[in-house]
Order: structure tokens, then sequence, then C-alpha cells
């Protein structure tokens, strides 16, 4: 049975998912396209951060920040290892996507990587109805980098 629950201070598995992340991320993308957050920066006011668990085991973790007050940005968006394609990433998003719509948010935007590695990412926000976009919020033009956005009700 998946849980979905808010982390606020992160725990220990939170960060070691996180650093993983992060890792992954720098393999996968040269290092000024790299847009991820270290854990260090989620205990803004501006982030709120979930966690999915089956059995107690972390399943995948994301957050939602603030860009402005109808503006959100998805972020840190990760499934743990041996629960790919198990519905995690899209419980995950559909909660962040009803939060932000709670918020009074109109839209949510999220960065992704361009590469065949973030191919699976890029699907799933293309099937919820995310469009690409310009760089919003201080992201940059680049060809490493999708920015994408889903208007909301």
């Amino acid at each position: 049975m998946m849980i979905l629950q808010q982390e606020s201070p992160l725990s220990s598995d939170v960060i070691e998912l996180l650093k993983a992340h992060h890792r992954e991320m720098f393999d996968h993308s040269p290092r000024g396209s790299v847009h991820a957050l270290d854990e260090s920066q989620f205990n803004s006011p501006h982030m709120t951060f979930w966690s999915v668990r089956v059995n107690q085991q972390l399943a995948g973790c994301g957050a939602l920040k603030t860009i402005d007050e109808k503006h959100g940005e998805i972020k840190a968006m990760r499934t743990a290892k041996g629960f790919e394609r198990q519905g995690v990433a899209t419980t995950l998003l559909e909660n962040i996507i009803t939060q932000a719509q709670i918020r009074g948010c109109t839209r949510v935007s999220l960065e992704t990587g361009s590469m065949a590695f973030f191919a699976p990412a890029r699907q799933l926000y293309l099937r919820r109805g995310f469009k690409p976009c310009p760089p919003f919020a201080g992201y940059f033009d680049d060809p490493n980098s999708i920015c994408m956005t889903l208007t909301l009700d």
C-alpha cells in the first residue's frame, strides 16, 4: 500500500535518495545544466516536500516550490530503485498539482533534462498535459534542459 506524506524535516532515507538523485543528475548532464537541489535547500519556507512509502520503505519523493503566488515549480521528483513503473511518480505528480491548485496557483512548471536518460520523466509530464515553455524563474536557454508548464484551472 502506497502512503503519501509530507516530510519536514527530511528523514535520513529521503536525504540519501536526494543525494543519489543529485549525483545521477551530474552523471547525465553537463555541470552547468544541473538544476537539482541538494538536501540543504529543502528547508526553505517556499518549499513543501512529500515522500511515498510502500511498506514503510521509501519509494519516491517530490516537492513544490513557490515561485510566486500564482506559479509553482516541481522539484526533486524521484522514484527509488525498485519502485519504477509502479505509479509512484504519478502519485507524487498528482499530489503536487493538487497542492498547487489548493494554494491558488494558476500554473505549475518544471525543468528537466533533454537527454535520453530523462525521456521517461518527459513522457510522464507530457501525458499529464504539460507543454514545453520558455525558461522561467532564472532558468536560461540551454540545449540540455527542457522547461515545461501546465496551466491549472
